[in-house]
């Protein structure tokens, strides 16, 4: 299934997509929290909802929507240096940090959640804040069912599904913080993310290709099967005397085409539209729009 979080006459609702439409869920139902912690019930239970007679059908078109999570206990979960080659084009980038080799294990780092914006929302933009924003188009994986020390074997039953997800940095910020990257990667409001949440059922992830798109023009195209180090391998590591809960959302890596390791680099600008998509997982299509990131946070974004 397709799973979608979206207003409709003024109220949020949930629904699963069915071609151009979507098929809405009883209003009871506030998010997709609780059906991500309900697990293979919930997910009869959806089914059997959207498959009756009452159910509410409405034209996507008509829905404005939100991330797939909005609710979040921790930090947004991420992996850094996850494809070779974007490991690679950026070498002469961090050559003062000495890192010469792709590292043995995973490089993880969180986010803020308040960076979480919807699939067609405006990333807020602030020059004073960077002077060097990017793009980061990614696979993100959101976490079905808790555990801690997940041998790789198992990793695939703890997740529920997957989104897109554009990781929008200040490269400026990653290197004046001591090299680690949370700074660089938690202004409110940068990382469009959805634009469904997608079942494992629904997805084979070895043929999903990843692609971004900046004012029309492909930057980033890679298959996600690339990566250095797979999905359950990233689960099994993250989840080492750590432990994993439903919500959970792991982000796995950006491929090379950054704008930051091109020469000259491409940095993104007030009005650029960007567009992250995925095979079977939809796209996230968003534009910068100059707002106040210095001024009071409840305002600043609207």
């Amino acid at each position: 299934m397709k799973l979608l979080c979206g207003v409709y006459r003024d109220t949020a609702r949930v629904g699963v997509v069915s071609g151009e439409t979507a098929i809405l869920l009883p209003k009871e139902f506030g998010d997709l929290l609780a059906i991500i912690e309900g697990g293979a019930e919930a997910l009869a239970e959806t089914r059997r909802l959207v498959g009756g007679k009452k159910a509410e059908h409405v034209p996507l078109a008509d829905m404005a929507l939100l991330p797939p999570i909005r609710r979040f206990r921790r930090d947004i979960l991420c992996t850094g240096w996850n494809y070779l080659d974007h490991f690679n084009e950026g070498k002469k980038k961090r050559a003062s940090q000495d890192i010469k080799e792709l590292p043995k294990a995973p490089t993880f780092f969180t986010k803020g959640p308040d960076t979480v914006i919807g699939p067609r929302d405006p990333i807020a933009f602030d020059q004073r804040i960077s002077t060097k924003w990017d793009y980061e188009a990614e696979l993100a994986v959101v976490i079905g069912k808790a555990g801690r020390s997940i041998p790789e074997r198992d990793a695939a039953a703890h997740i529920f599904g997957y989104c897109l997800a554009n990781d929008v940095s200040q490269r400026d910020l990653q290197r004046r913080h001591g090299g680690q990257w949370l700074k660089g990667k938690s202004i409110d409001g940068t990382m469009p993310f959805g634009p469904y949440l997608v079942t494992t059922d629904e997805l084979d992830l070895g043929t999903v290709r990843l692609q971004c798109l900046l004012n029309g023009e492909v930057r980033q195209d890679a298959l996600v099967s690339q990566m250095a180090f797979p999905v359950e391998a990233l689960i099994a590591e993250l989840s080492f005397g750590m432990t994993l809960r439903p919500g959970d959302i792991l982000l796995t890596g950006t491929p090379s085409g950054v704008g930051f390791a091109r020469t000259p680099p491409v940095l993104l600008a007030e009005g650029d539209e960007v567009i992250v998509r995925g095979t079977g997982l939809g796209e996230l299509r968003n534009r910068l729009k100059g707002v106040d990131l210095f001024g009071d946070s409840d305002v600043c974004l609207e």
